[in-house]
């Protein structure tokens, strides 16, 4: 009967010890995101982490931490307390992962944090290898979450860097100005650049159209789609085919345009949407 009443007595301790470290999880985790909000990032951390070694299965803890640790992170910064930053919230964010897979939060963060380690690194091979990184973390977002439409519009933008600079490039080799009617004057480079880049260029309308599938006043995605097919348009064989494909991604730089302005007036109607005298 003592044995009994001694393991009893253990277990009621364990679970007291446990629950008083759940609170204090809890008030960790409150102090931490009071210092986030505050923008002190390093104390924001301390708390986290302890919220996080208090109560290990506190995943909102352990995204808080990889948070701070991303925001604190300076994209094109060289400086290995800067790298550090980005190391650490990566580390975080995939120990988030290991319990959950698809985990969105996780996912979109890392996908974010490679497209800015991108917007750093001079070097275009390396610049798209970290692109491409980013490209497979918003495929795994979309698998998790098939209506972010986030996800697409950024595999639209990665696929928009890939291919700018080696466009500007052709034109300027041509002795065109940006604001140069197309299609391309150089018939070798123009198929040059439609196989190496028809597919990507292709690619990132896809994307757009998807992002618009989800969301149709997604004015940011038809920005992007009047770029893309702007300068695809470049790359057709005749003047007529060109105008055709110029007004269509006129089209859609107009609608982006009224799709802003029609927010911005839903926004001012909205209370607190005015202008305060």
């Amino acid at each position: 009967m003592k044995k009994y009443i001694a393991v009893l007595a253990l277990g009621v301790l364990a679970l007291l010890t446990t629950s008083c470290d759940k609170l204090r999880s809890r008030d960790h985790m409150n102090k931490g995101v009071q210092a986030y909000r505050n923008a002190r990032w390093p104390e924001a951390v301390e708390h986290f982490k302890a919220a996080v070694q208090l109560d290990p299965q506190n995943v909102n803890g352990k995204l808080y931490l990889a948070t701070a640790y991303m925001t604190q992170y300076v994209p094109g910064v060289d400086d290995p307390r800067n790298q550090q930053f980005a190391n650490a919230a990566r580390e975080e964010f995939n120990n988030v992962l290991k319990e959950n897979p698809n985990d969105r939060t996780a996912l979109a963060s890392l996908a974010s944090l490679c497209y800015q380690e991108a917007q750093g690194i001079p070097n275009f091979s390396d610049k798209v290898k970290k692109l491409d990184e980013s490209k497979d973390w918003n495929l795994k977002l979309i698998q998790a979450d098939p209506q972010s439409k986030e996800a697409y519009y950024t595999l639209a933008v990665i696929d928009w860097l890939k291919w700018y600079p080696n466009y500007m490039s052709a034109r300027a080799e041509m002795g065109m100005k940006p604001e140069d009617p197309g299609p391309l004057k150089d018939k070798k480079v123009k198929e040059e650049l439609k196989e190496k880049y028809g597919a990507v260029l292709q690619d990132g309308i896809d994307n757009l159209n998807k992002a618009l599938a989800i969301d149709k006043n997604y004015d940011d995605a038809m920005s992007y789609l009047n770029l893309l097919i702007r300068q695809r348009a470049d790359l057709l064989d005749t003047k007529e085919e060109y105008n055709e494909q110029i007004q269509v991604a006129n089209n859609w730089i107009q609608k982006s345009l009224d799709t802003k302005k029609a927010k911005a007036a839903l926004a001012a109607k909205q209370p607190g949407g005015g202008v305060t005298p």
